[in-house]
């Protein structure tokens, strides 16, 4: 299989899924030679959300529909177009899923499979419902794919490399599980915004989806806020007014009483808007339903800070920053986590 033919199967797969989000928006006519796959898909979106609290169709659709987007010929042509991935022998790559949002290591499969190297999935328990639905639709338009990709629920082996994604401390036994091994570990990362108080309602509507999509749960998702002294908050608690009724899930309102409850009990000062809590921190891991916020002085220490901490961080939000408003849950196919260059990793086995 060539490197112009896997881009159209995935090409191909983008335009399966942006008909199967359409026909859940009742705007397009269901494609009857999909049908099997159509409705395996939403039972299997069914079964995703029963089984994870976190995992709302809503959400599910979402992530399918940024996958359809992003898999475009234009997109896959830019994304490529910089690496040799001419024909050699495959090697077996394992990849080691996370399960917080729903297909969060898709874009590992992805690149393992669009390299022309073989895929050995360890899917998350969180998480192991819709991979398989796509897997199956891959291999039913390119039988060539069913040789490239093979999932396991047992001890991973007879692999050449591995892509794992995990915690600090699932992180720590990878490294020395897979030491012999080339490897890429991910590990516990945050993202924060920066806000300068010019900032429109816009602006700050955008932010609101950066912190409450997927219910935070994602490394991209906005964890922490950094203000100007003596910010004023009233604007940013009114863009973001219309997340209230995340706490429609009990998952969410138990987590947002469960916090504001411990920190009131440890004194700490708060600002509260009856669905989110802003705790003034130093960390960047704030829990489920609740922000942290850090005040500066002037940007230029601040982004000496953002530097210094670069490893702990996925994304940086805000004006003249890396990522506009609005844009954390949809990233190019070349917004690499944790900054590393998966498609290299991969071409240089």
């Amino acid at each position: 299989m060539t490197i112009e033919e896997r881009k159209l199967h995935f090409i191909k797969l983008g335009e399966f899924l942006g008909e199967f989000t359409l026909i859940n928006k009742d705007s397009a006519k269901k494609d009857t030679r999909n049908n099997v796959f159509y409705n395996e898909l939403n039972h299997k979106i069914s079964q995703a959300v029963h089984y994870n609290g976190w995992f709302t169709r809503d959400n599910v659709i979402f992530s399918l529909q940024q996958w359809s987007e992003a898999l475009t010929k234009p997109n896959l042509d830019k994304w490529l177009k910089d690496y040799s991935l001419a024909p050699k022998t495959p090697k077996t790559v394992a990849v080691i899923m996370a399960g917080n949002i729903p297909l969060v290591g898709f874009h590992d499969f992805l690149s393992v499979l669009i390299s022309g190297h073989h895929v050995l999935v360890k899917q998350s328990s969180n998480d192991k419902q819709l991979l398989p639905v796509i897997a199956a639709y891959l291999m039913d338009i390119a039988p060539e794919f069913e040789d490239r990709i093979h999932f396991s629920e047992e001890k991973l082996e007879n692999f050449d490399a591995v892509i794992a994604t995990g915690s600090d401390n699932t992180a720590r036994y990878f490294e020395y599980y897979f030491s012999k091994k080339p490897s890429i570990i991910r590990k516990n990362r945050n993202s924060v915004a920066v806000l300068s108080g010019d900032e429109n309602k816009k602006e700050l509507e955008a932010l609101g989806k950066d912190i409450f999509r997927y219910f935070g749960l994602g490394c991209r998702n906005v964890s922490k806020l950094y203000v100007p002294k003596n910010y004023d908050f009233k604007a940013f608690f009114e863009a973001i007014f219309p997340w209230k009724d995340l706490l429609n899930s009990a998952k969410y309102a138990n987590n947002y009483d469960y916090n504001k409850a411990v920190y009131l009990m440890s004194d700490f000062k708060l600002l509260d808007n009856g669905f989110l809590v802003l705790k003034k921190d130093e960390g960047f891991g704030s829990p489920i339903a609740s922000l942290f916020y850090e005040e500066y002085e002037n940007k230029e220490k601040l982004q000496e800070i953002l530097k210094r901490q670069e490893d702990k961080l996925q994304c940086v939000v805000g004006q003249s920053f890396e990522v506009d408003f609005g844009e954390t849950q949809t990233p190019k196919l070349w917004d690499y986590a944790d900054g590393v260059d998966t498609l290299k990793f991969l071409e240089e086995l």
